[in-house]
């Protein structure tokens, strides 16, 4: 990955403008017929500058990128080990790798090029983004999400970030390889999976929820019928036939034909579900989640931003209330009722994430939600996932006759 000369750029910028202006780009040409053209003008243009053999072929590449795919962002995109794009406009973009943030060589040619892109991720997706709607929360076609702020909102002439996903699904044997939860907890979460505790995955942005919660999918009863709902489809839930998944929609120019999450759950109850799975709750939607949750849909799961498994249970309450006037105390009973287990995780300062504490919701005293630790990760000294507790509600694990299994595995 890295930048071209200025003669590099500048001749890439001609070989593209004059492919525009003699070839139809847009008939029906295959993508050998553009990457044909591209090398005969590199061939008659490139001439007098002695370009090497692998330069041309770079400058190939990324001509034709811009031609037919996402410019620039394909090079970052065909990396695997980038796992997030940050656009801050046409020439300043930043990538994570393994953690750590570096700024890339690469920029857009201009911010109309920036523009063009934004237009055709969008155009993709049947999505509109413009000054009157600049927010626009999508996914490419690899399951990468993506956000985009376009001025006047952003002032760095357009803003992208790109959230990238392993190719390859994430299992929880995964997770335990790279010292992200430890074989006990795993075994612990299975069996609670399999007996339909409903669970709620906590954490930072980047910790990692998404991705545990895809690999806590793997733990669920082939045979059940379950429902996925999200703002916009990354979840990839393991070994479940009975699948539907649910996205929410936008308005569109007028206006009309929104479906938000919110409008997707109650409609989920109407669709027999064993479980319902929310990608994440950032709203009102948490009311109607907490009602799944309490209405016979067991081993439902969800996750949402938050500093600490204690902190969840704050944020909850104020999503309610965005939905809802309800008195507190009937929000906490809902919660206490609803949701039997926390999963934090967390990101450390040296770029790995890690589960950092399984709780168990206790119940309601004093007017307060009571949650006990069962594990909690040590960063100081050990630096390893300690036991604090055990779980005193065990009626499901009886209900699914899994209570020995439960306690001879995780007493």
């Amino acid at each position: 990955m890295r930048r071209l000369s200025e003669n590099e750029e500048a001749l890439s910028e001609h070989i593209r403008e004059e492919i525009i202006g003699d070839v139809d780009v847009s008939r029906d040409l295959t993508d050998d017929e553009i990457r044909s053209h591209i090398r005969e003008w590199l061939l008659e243009e490139g001439h007098e500058y002695e370009i090497p053999l692998q330069e041309r072929i770079l400058m190939e590449e990324r001509i034709f990128n811009s031609l037919r795919k996402l410019d620039i962002l394909e090079e970052l995109l065909s990396d695997d080990e980038i796992t997030e794009i940050m656009v801050n406009g046409p020439e300043n973009i930043f990538i994570e790798k393994k953690g750590h943030l570096f700024k890339s060589p690469l920029k857009f040619s201009s911010k109309e090029k920036l523009s063009d892109v934004i237009q055709q991720i969008a155009a993709e997706r049947n999505k509109i983004i413009n000054e009157s709607s600049p927010i626009l929360d999508t996914r490419l076609p690899d399951g990468s999400r993506i956000n985009i702020i376009l001025p006047p909102i952003a002032l760095n002439q357009g803003v992208l970030t790109i959230r990238r996903f392993p190719k390859e699904k994430i299992t929880m044997k995964k997770l335990i390889e790279l010292g992200s939860v430890s074989t006990e907890i795993v075994d612990f979460l299975r069996i609670l999976i399999t007996a339909g505790y409903n669970i709620f995955i906590s954490g930072g942005t980047g910790s990692g929820k998404t991705t545990f919660l895809n690999a806590l999918t793997e733990f669920i009863p082939k045979g059940e019928r379950v429902i996925t709902i999200e703002d916009s489809a990354e979840l990839q839930v393991i070994g479940i036939e009975n699948l539907v998944r649910l996205e929410a929609r936008d308005k569109n120019l007028e206006g009309n034909l929104e479906v938000t999450i919110r409008d997707l759950v109650k409609a989920s109850l109407r669709m027999r579900p064993d479980r319902i799975i929310v990608g994440e709750c950032r709203g009102a939607e948490a009311l109607e989640v907490l009602q799944a949750f309490n209405t016979g849909h067991d081993g439902s799961l969800s996750t949402g931003h938050a500093n600490s498994a204690k902190d969840m249970l704050s944020r909850l309450e104020t999503m309610v209330l965005m939905g809802m006037e309800l008195p507190v105390s009937a929000i906490r009973a809902q919660i206490a009722s609803g949701v039997d287990i926390l999963v934090h995780l967390g990101r450390l300062s040296d770029g790995s994430r890690k589960l950092l504490e399984v709780s168990e919701v206790r119940g309601i005293e004093d007017g307060e939600i009571v949650i006990s630790p069962i594990f909690q990760y040590s960063e100081d000294g050990t630096k390893k996932w300690e036991r604090k507790g055990k779980l005193e509600n065990t009626r499901k694990l009886s209900m699914a006759g899994l209570l020995d299994e439960a306690r001879s595995c995780c007493s």
